[in-house]
């Protein structure tokens, strides 16, 4: 299969689209809750209730922990704790874009898929619109806050390679199930750097507004999209579904300047544009593919 149908492209666009407008509801809702409560809180109400409607699916305790641990704690718990002031964003909706090339890169070494030249030009493309904004950082963003971003990142290509390695397994299933293991060592972490004091008030002082964008965390971003995502990659080359993910940054950047009057300067359209030109080679009909020895193609 050379590209997505249009069935499927259009939920890997409505995943991307819940991701990037995540990160302005992100940063709305570390105003009010501390990074590590914010994402023990999100994990926890991404297993329940709905654990109690779906089976377990059928896969080793293992791969559920691994992605558990990945997701809540090595992506969003270490992205939280860099949004909580050590970056803007719209520029952290771009830098964790670079879970693209991680993935790409993981399954050409772990999996044997091909990418063409065709897609390596179109990532290159891809990774000159980040470049852009990695060249534009500016006192909101921190050398720290970029490379735990990029942490995030590793983590979050690393978790997608654990959920390829059971494709047979439902999607919804397995990021609800896997969500059990977030919680723990997120709430250890809370605990740790923000107290229990600190946790409690945060919860009890919570405002209708606040409890709906951790419910958007956990139902939107968790639920709907890691087991959409998910979906696609058991079903397709990484280096076809993973590009999709560089819509994130458009929708971040337009949505934190429209809803947090972050600045959205020419040079940050220049990178937008560069991205979704490297996108839009990626995709193009007629792209002609290798088959790997799973029988995939990439």
């Amino acid at each position: 299969m050379t590209s997505l149908s249009w069935r499927h492209a259009l939920l890997a666009l409505a995943v991307v689209a819940v991701w990037g407008t995540n990160f302005a509801v992100i940063k709305s809702a570390l105003a009010h809750l501390p990074p590590f409560t914010f994402a023990t809180l999100r994990f926890l109400f991404a297993f329940l209730p709905a654990a109690f409607f779906l089976k377990r699916p059928q896969v080793p305790w293992r791969n559920l922990a691994a992605y558990g641990v990945l997701i809540g704690v090595g992506q969003f718990g270490v992205l939280y704790f860099a949004m909580d002031g050590q970056i803007s964003p719209g520029l952290a909706s771009l830098v964790v874009q670079s879970q693209v090339f991680f993935t790409i890169g993981l399954a050409i070494w772990l999996k044997g898929e091909k990418l063409s030249l065709r897609q390596g030009l179109a990532l290159v493309l891809a990774a000159a619109g980040l470049g852009v904004i990695l060249q534009h950082v500016d006192a909101v963003t921190t050398s720290l806050g970029l490379a735990l971003v990029l942490v995030a990142a590793l983590s979050w290509a690393l978790g997608n390679m654990v959920q390829r390695a059971t494709p047979e397994a439902p999607s919804l299933a397995f990021v609800v199930w896997a969500s059990l293991f977030s919680v723990p060592p997120l709430l250890v972490l809370a605990l740790v750097f923000e107290g229990a004091p600190a946790m409690v008030s945060a919860v009890s002082t919570m405002t209708p507004v606040v409890w709906a964008e951790l419910l958007y965390q956990s139902f939107g971003n968790t639920l709907f999209g890691y087991a959409a995502w998910g979906w696609l990659l058991a079903r397709h080359p990484a280096a076809v579904v993973s590009p999709w993910a560089l819509l994130v940054p458009v929708f971040g950047l337009t949505a934190s300047a429209l809803a947090l009057g972050e600045p959205l300067p020419p040079w940050k359209l220049a990178a937008a544009a560069l991205v979704i030109g490297g996108l839009a080679l990626n995709t193009l009909p007629g792209l002609r593919l290798q088959r790997d020895r799973t029988g995939a193609v990439g």
